[in-house]
């Protein structure tokens, strides 16, 4: 039986720390770009570094332990992975007691999901440019034994300009050796978001990069169709249908979209419910998508007029 969600209760609005404008160890904070539970993020200056993102832990938590502990760990998660499509960790400090912070360099472009949103779907040709570089940025992490455990559009930024994808956020992330008196979240509760989580995660266990390969395949869905392998309306039954069903084959997604065999092939196979059954890897996952694009639909799915096109082309061309 599936745990009941708890009703929706209201607090009085409390007023919120307005930061804009001040200097925390040499950042100028000129204005906030981003927020969550826990912190807010601001575009800043600095003499030295020029700039950069500034993360600021909540005044309301500065006293919680395990927020601060949670704030740092993602600090020093991302100071962990050096890779050139993971934004670079460029100071953690403490302006002032309990006043953490995180400054990260400036990536150019907008949230991924804000240009998907506007643009899907993709081109084939540029989500699996966009997939191997986040799947390059998770292996890296992978590589120090860090899983990131929300991978999402939302934690990606990319520049159309020139291509470049940059990961963010390892708020959530954990070390996959991590003894479990350390770990932050409490057995039984399952973190990252409903929609691009691996079914797995769901147990609330330690995840295994496979994780990661099912969130970056969930991804790769969204930006060929525009739409998501499962059609939830409630997160009790996003629960359900991650547990009990099958992920939609991604040429059922989206009527009037088509995908080569081979590519549908691919991602599916990430999506397996059993992370045994998926790639070896993130890395591989991405090699085999690009690999596979390019590849021709399969007649049967051409239809009779596509098919007497293909006929008198070939007749033109004798």
């Amino acid at each position: 039986m599936l745990p009941a969600f708890p009703p929706v209760i209201s607090f009085a609005a409390v007023p919120r720390e307005n930061l804009v404008g001040r200097t925390l160890a040499g950042y100028t904070l000129e204005n906030e770009v981003g927020e969550g539970g826990t912190s807010a993020v601001f575009r800043a200056t600095h003499a030295e570094h020029g700039l950069v993102a500034v993360k600021v832990l909540r005044e309301k938590l500065r006293n919680d332990r395990t927020a601060v502990a949670r704030f740092l760990r993602e600090a020093r998660y991302g100071e962990r992975v050096m890779h050139p499509n993971v934004v670079r960790t460029i100071e953690i400090g403490e302006a002032s007691p309990g006043m953490h912070f995180l400054a990260i360099e400036w990536a150019k472009g907008d949230l991924l999901e804000k240009y998907a949103r506007r643009n899907t779907p993709l081109p084939m040709q540029q989500v699996a440019d966009v997939v191997t570089q986040i799947a390059d940025a998770v292996d890296a992490a992978h590589q120090v034994g860090i899983v990131h455990r929300d991978l999402k559009p939302e934690n990606v930024m990319f520049d159309p300009d020139s291509g470049v994808v940059k990961l963010l956020d390892f708020g959530i992330a954990t070390d996959t050796d991590i003894a479990p008196e350390q770990r932050l979240t409490r057995a039984g509760f399952f973190v990252g978001t409903l929609m691009y989580v691996a079914p797995e995660a769901l147990s609330g266990e330690l995840v295994t990069p496979a994780a990661d390969q099912y969130s970056l395949a969930t991804i790769a869905y969204f930006l060929l169709s525009g739409c998501l392998p499962y059609t939830a309306k409630t997160p009790r039954e996003m629960f359900s249908q991650l547990l009990s069903q099958p992920p939609i084959p991604l040429n059922a997604a989206k009527p009037g979209v088509r995908f080569p065999a081979a590519v549908e092939a691919v991602i599916m196979r990430a999506l397996a419910k059993e992370p045994t059954k998926r790639y070896a890897n993130a890395v591989e996952f991405a090699t085999a998508l690009r690999e596979m694009i390019g590849q021709p639909v399969e007649e049967e799915r051409v239809g009779f007029f596509g098919k007497f096109k293909q006929m008198f082309a070939r007749e033109v061309q004798d």
